[in-house]
């Protein structure tokens, strides 16, 4: 949870899959103004494969190259915003938006940030890392520690998925561990830039009642078409 927070509900599956390409068909055209070729594009050939693991159609997949890199004729302007401040009982949030209208996702997070507190700029994102984040699955035993080292990745830890490790890396190295972790014994699940808490709150220090209620802010931010993902200040 500390990294990353993602929903633990389990939604209709067809509305999270739904929400979930939305939000890759975003990180791919935001991707591809970089260059339609995701050979001379490391942030373009990340979200691809990202999009290609969770069974994205190619169609869908190509539109979205071809939309961000201006290939279709068609006018694409989303803007990258990051909001931060508190959920509910003092937990750190921060949360990254891609948008067509600032105006209504500002109005958008005024509203859900009335169950904490909504910072100014800096005010939450000081408490946190920006890094890379390379989950991954390790393939006849390979070993985390090692491959860390052997990779150039700064840490490691317990990834999102069940047997599965989170490699930390400087954001500027993000693609060179990414490239060098299957030949170290690990399968790439994904690869992207975040926010990793430097203070994370104990769960355990939360009351079973508080806690739920900071899940609900965050269930409720993530959910926001407009949010492209939410880091919050948790550990574990």
């Amino acid at each position: 949870m500390g990294a990353q927070w993602k929903e633990k509900g389990k939604a209709a599956v067809a509305d999270a899959k739904g929400k979930l390409f939305g939000k890759l068909v975003k990180d791919i055209m935001i991707a591809a103004r970089g260059g339609a070729d995701p050979k001379d594009n490391a942030r373009l050939r990340m979200t691809i494969e990202a999009a290609r693991r969770v069974s994205m159609p190619k169609d869908t997949l190509e539109r979205a190259i071809k939309k961000g890199a201006g290939l279709s004729g068609e006018t694409i302007n989303y803007t990258s915003v990051i909001y931060e401040g508190f959920a509910p009982h003092r937990v750190p949030v921060v949360v990254e938006c891609l948008t067509d209208n600032v105006n209504r996702t500002a109005s958008d997070m005024r509203v859900l940030f009335r169950k904490g507190q909504q910072g100014t700029p800096g005010s939450v994102t000081w408490d946190f890392d920006h890094v890379g984040m390379v989950e991954a699955e390790a393939k006849d035993g390979a070993d985390a520690e090692l491959a860390a080292i052997e990779a150039g990745a700064q840490d490691f830890e317990a990834g999102d998925q069940e047997g599965t490790t989170l490699f930390i890396t400087d954001a500027a190295d993000l693609d060179v561990v990414a490239k060098a972790l299957p030949d170290h014994g690990f399968t790439v699940l994904s690869a992207k830039l975040g926010y990793k808490p430097r203070n994370p709150v104990d769960p355990s220090s939360l009351s079973p009642e508080a806690l739920e209620e900071v899940e609900s802010f965050l269930q409720a931010m993530d959910a926001n078409d407009d949010v492209q993902n939410v880091y919050a200040g948790l550990a574990g």
